[in-house]
């Protein structure tokens, strides 16, 4: 295991354990979280891009297809979101163990976990790193703890890279307050607060799932459910999706109603898309009325 300041710092850590500046590649699958990127841009890595499917599921084939061409042994690190973000969606484990085990490429297979907590239980991949030492395997007390501000993240890997990560860290990353609030977290108390408020975070993402629908200009979910988050499409006056309703939206939500949501309307496959966190019952309350006001100025209707 490895600990970091947030999964970003592994997210960095690997890159510069792997990949040599200048040269080196690694693969991302969008629309995927853009940390994955900006690191590889500050480590002078190319970011070699192969799009989820319509459905937002890995698109095993084509990643195979590169990681076997001749471009493919210059990209050292595979990143996979699951739960994605912003798509919500797991990956299938069946496609992370083709990758896993493909026949020529010689390189790892980074599964981001960040939301794991927030779908059905047993979906983690951090048991397989016992099987596949090319495995990765990332969470974050961030999510479903609450306790971004404190910066712990948490890595499973197989006990050689473990061992370089941990070689690669600053002394002294982790502060002595966030080492004792992650551990006061992982305590049995801990952990059933952080288990009431994950069932009590679902209860309400699926009271969303049945009345975002109702609101008169709200398209399709996009993505799964398995997050603590909602990917939906915003429609214009003829019912399309659309990226400007979405951005009015967006920013009138935010600057008069005071609900931040998330524009995504520019990533890959996200056409008039928003990304809405799910909170508590009275703010998705707040949510629904206030998005249900904006919308119809949005649209001009």
């Amino acid at each position: 295991m490895f600990l970091g300041v947030g999964s970003d710092e592994c997210i960095d850590a690997l890159l510069r354990m792997f990949c040599v500046p200048g040269k080196d590649k690694i693969l991302t699958c969008p629309p995927t979280y853009g940390m994955y990127s900006v690191s590889a841009q500050v480590n002078d890595l190319e970011v070699v891009k192969v799009d989820l499917t319509p459905g937002f599921a890995a698109d095993v084939d084509a990643i195979g297809n590169v990681l076997s061409s001749p471009r493919g042994k210059e990209i050292k690190l595979v990143y996979l979101c699951s739960p994605g973000n912003p798509t919500g969606a797991l990956i299938n484990p069946k496609a992370v163990n083709q990758l896993l085990n493909h026949p020529t490429w010689n390189g790892v297979i980074v599964v981001d976990e960040a939301y794991v907590d927030f779908s059905p239980e047993g979906n983690s991949l951090a048991p397989w790193v016992t099987s596949f030492p090319n495995l990765v395997v990332m969470q974050t007390l961030s999510k479903a703890f609450g306790l971004a501000a404190i910066r712990l993240g948490a890595t499973f890997t197989s006990v050689e890279i473990a061992a370089v990560l941990n070689s690669l860290k600053a002394p002294y990353s982790i502060s002595t307050p966030t080492s004792a609030l992650g551990s006061a977290a992982l305590g049995e108390e801990g952990l059933k607060v952080k288990e009431e408020k994950v069932a009590s975070i679902i209860a309400e993402r699926e009271r969303l799932i049945v009345e975002l629908p109702k609101i008169p200009g709200v398209g399709r979910f996009l993505g799964g459910f398995d997050a603590n988050f909602l990917l939906v499409e915003m429609l214009d006056a003829e019912g399309r999706p659309s990226n400007e309703v979405a951005l009015k939206v967006y920013e009138q939500l935010a600057e008069t109603r005071g609900v931040v949501v998330r524009f995504r309307g520019k990533e890959t496959g996200c056409n008039g898309c928003l990304r809405m966190t799910v909170g508590t019952e009275v703010e998705n309350g707040v949510l629904l009325q206030r998005l249900r006001e904006v919308l119809k100025e949005a649209r001009g209707i």
